[in-house]
């Protein structure tokens, strides 16, 4: 089995949220999980410096970290405003090249998941913006109705990975002219599991985790797929951090090969093309 890593980036700023309810939320959640212990107080505080520092991003720092262990990771990022995603066109062109500068695949962090023509228009700005002329998706929150893959599909892009794993979709399959990889792990699912504040340990996460990959492994599905977001890599969320390091060392001590998005479809497509021969 190989492996896929992605990291959705959902903000860039803290004040880029000063007209939604994203920073009232974030306050909220801090608290519950402090009353709740599940996290220091000291680490409460070390959330609220985000209001000093207005960055509420982790790339450089995570970034590095997939450099030093070889992650070949995709970074989705948005070029649309909508669903609490607010970062600016101009951001995210500027964090968008330093990505490719790093040598990272980037893709789409898809907002207008409903319309075939904000769907178009994403596209078409992305490509402007990256260079790329083959790059994926996610959508944000994983959104999606019946006919999301379709037009996706139909836009042109190469691969997609948001729909949700289940005893159904645990391998790629074709859309089209694209690829769909179905999303196994996400951190929030493992670390929020089911509420929306943190309520697992590590050592709760990891025993999760770990049954989690053995239950995918016994469905022979050749690619693994996990989701971390890189605002959580850093000690501010140290569960969230400590949990990503872990699953890396943890995949990399099983012998597990990581790889990218864009070289698993052309081993999917060279597959293809053998077998139609």
């Amino acid at each position: 089995m190989k492996v896929i890593v992605s990291h959705d980036v959902d903000h860039l700023t803290f004040w880029e949220h000063s007209k939604d309810l994203i920073i009232p939320k974030f306050f909220i959640r801090n608290a519950i999980e402090c009353l709740h212990r599940h996290i220091q107080f000291s680490e409460t505080l070390k959330r609220s410096g985000v209001i000093f520092s207005n960055r509420w991003h982790r790339l450089p720092e995570l970034m590095g970290f997939d450099i030093e262990k070889k992650i070949p990771s995709t970074f989705f990022f948005g070029v649309n405003n909508g669903c609490n995603l607010a970062y600016s066109l101009r951001n995210a062109e500027t964090w968008i090249r330093y990505a490719i500068e790093k040598g990272f695949d980037v893709g789409v962090h898809g907002i207008g998941y409903q319309n075939f023509e904000e769907i178009q228009k994403e596209f078409t700005t992305f490509k402007s913006i990256s260079g790329k002329s083959q790059f994926g998706i996610r959508m944000h929150y994983l959104r999606q109705n019946d006919e999301t893959i379709n037009h996706l599909s139909s836009t042109g892009y190469l691969f997609d990975s948001t729909v949700r794993s289940t005893s159904n979709t645990i391998l790629p399959y074709k859309a089209g002219e694209m690829w769909e990889f179905p999303l196994h792990i996400m951190d929030g699912d493992i670390i929020e599991f089911g509420k929306r504040y943190g309520n697992k340990s590590l050592k709760e996460a990891q025993a999760l985790t770990t049954a989690l990959i053995d239950k995918i492994f016994e469905k022979q599905t050749e690619y693994l797929t996990i989701l971390f977001h890189d605002r959580y890599f850093d000690d501010s969320f140290s569960i969230w951090r400590d949990w990503y390091i872990w699953v890396v060392e943890y995949l990399k001590s099983s012998e597990f090969e990581f790889i990218g998005y864009p070289q698993a479809v052309k081993e999917l497509n060279n597959r293809n093309s053998t077998l139609s021969r």
